[in-house]
């Protein structure tokens, strides 16, 4: 059993979780269309991810197509204390304190096990409480009390998580937990890591010091302070989620769709893949069809070029993560085949770098719109190249043509790509040789149709991509090498 190339360019990335982890779930995703997926540090323990990884490894041997992996890890999380009653009731109008006190907490007040916060809000600041039902405005604070106004009421129970928009919150990115988990990722073989929590630049080097290039480090973009340092932030890293869960919580909803474009174009003409995440197709949880509302939702990101659209609990914890999946790979389809799709995924202007390699990616695509291909082939030890090619959104699939495991693993978040773990070549006659054998094989093109080939001389070399080929196939290149 193989699963061939897509018939969509952008990437699908689903969470695993109750509803998916059997081997058979699994590999019912991967039919229906997840590209990679997702295991979500913050639930279940190591054990369990390690089985997952096991399985996800083995169905790629099976499906005979890298499979690509992402660890998101949960990051700190401020949270209040425990309530006497289990629950507390809080008054619009009334005041409400947060302090250092270990008692059970009432109406009036509950504990606050952060004393970074107490050191970091100020009089007029903004902390919210469970995803923003609750909202509370500081009157003063003092080095073990915030007294607060509540400005939004209702019921908060045990353990609610606390947001705070309007501060830059003292804490590191990574805590104890995710030292550990990630570690665990790591010797797991994760293809990416998803780090939580970020801030400032200085969260990235940390993470990325202990990462080193034993996996590729994603930043999750879920915190105001992190928009004010986002070139910082982006230049540290491989790629990047648009996290609209907490983004939408610590800022106003109508800001995030400007937001979400934003770092979109931003992370596209850095050449970097781009994930849109969260609450997606929110309704799936429980209902087989999504609204309509959220389907222009994932249209909308794909028109904006995103390499990759995310499912969350609808794939995780949902009655329906394979109509999850499908209904993103239907609407991914739909999208694409749209006559205006290339004008509008263009919007985004990706000016090459004065190099070769960006040079000749931004060639090929100009190629490609002019002369009529099936197909891009090119060859990577790095998968620099393949991005570059990808950044500017051509109108043909890319086949990568890899001897690196973790390369061809790591392209399952790259837009249009279709990965392919082999050995490297030797000559120039071996490159356009394989290439076309290649490309009949996995079905990207047919006798009579051109493709262009990228590469560097000399071979196997990183960095050397210098030679762009366009090159007419014959039909037959398989008979000798039959269809193995």
């Amino acid at each position: 059993m193989s699963v061939g190339p897509r018939e969509r360019k952008v990437r699908i990335l689903a969470t695993l979780g109750p509803a998916s982890s059997s081997r058979e779930m699994i590999a019912k995703l991967m039919a229906c269309g997840a590209d990679a997926f997702r295991i979500n540090m913050s639930h279940g323990d190591q054990a369990s991810k390690a089985k997952l990884v096991e399985t996800i490894r083995a169905l790629e041997v099976e499906h005979k197509r890298p499979s690509c992996i992402l660890f998101d890890l949960q990051g700190p999380k401020l949270r209040v204390g425990q309530f006497a009653e289990g629950t507390a009731m809080l008054e619009t109008g009334a005041r409400f304190i947060l302090d250092a006190d270990a008692a059970p907490g009432s109406a009036e007040r509950v504990e606050l096990p952060h004393p970074e916060l107490f050191e970091a809000v100020r009089e007029g600041d903004q902390l919210l409480i469970d995803d923003g039902k609750i909202r509370l405005r500081v009157a003063a604070v003092t080095a073990t009390r915030i007294e607060t106004i509540v400005e939004v009421g209702g019921k908060v129970s045990n353990n609610k998580g606390v947001n705070v928009p309007d501060v830059l919150v003292p804490i590191p990115a990574l805590t104890e937990k995710d030292r550990d988990d990630l570690q665990f990722a790591l010797a797991q073989g994760a293809d990416y890591i998803a780090l939580s929590f970020v801030q400032r630049p200085e969260d990235v080097e940390e993470a990325r010091a202990l990462i080193g290039d034993k996996a590729a480090l994603m930043v999750k973009i879920e915190k105001p302070a992190a928009i004010e340092r986002l070139e910082g932030i982006l230049a540290l890293a491989d790629a990047v989620m648009v996290a609209r869960g907490d983004l939408g919580v610590e800022l106003p909803a109508e800001a995030v769709p400007p937001l979400q474009k934003m770092i979109v174009a931003r992370a596209r003409e850095l050449g970097k893949p781009v994930v849109v995440a969260t609450q997606m197709l929110e309704s799936m949880i429980t209902s087989p069809t999504p609204t309509r509302a959220e389907v222009s939702d994932v249209a909308n990101a794909i028109y904006d070029g995103a390499d990759a659209i995310m499912l969350s609990a609808e794939s995780a914890a949902g009655q329906f993560p394979t109509e999850a999946v499908f209904m993103m790979d239907r609407i991914g389809r739909s999208v694409e085949a749209d006559p205006k799709y290339a004008e509008r995924v263009h919007f985004t202007a990706t000016p090459a770098e004065p190099n070769t390699a960006d040079a000749l990616a931004e060639s090929a695509g100009n190629i490609a719109n002019t002369v009529k291909v099936a197909a891009m082939v090119c060859y990577t030890s790095t998968g620099a190249i393949a991005r570059r090619i990808a950044r500017e959104r051509g109108p043909v699939p890319l086949l990568v043509m890899t001897a690196s495991r973790q390369v061809a693993r790591r392209m399952g978040l790259v837009w249009g790509v279709h990965a392919v773990h082999t050995r490297d070549v030797a000559s120039f006659e071996e490159m356009v040789g394989k290439a076309k054998r290649m490309a009949l094989r996995h079905k990207l093109a047919t006798g009579g149709q051109r493709v262009i080939i990228m590469a560097g001389v000399p071979f196997g070399t990183a960095g050397s991509t210098n030679v762009l080929h366009v090159v007419r196939l014959v039909g037959d290149e398989l008979d000798d090498y039959g269809v193995s």
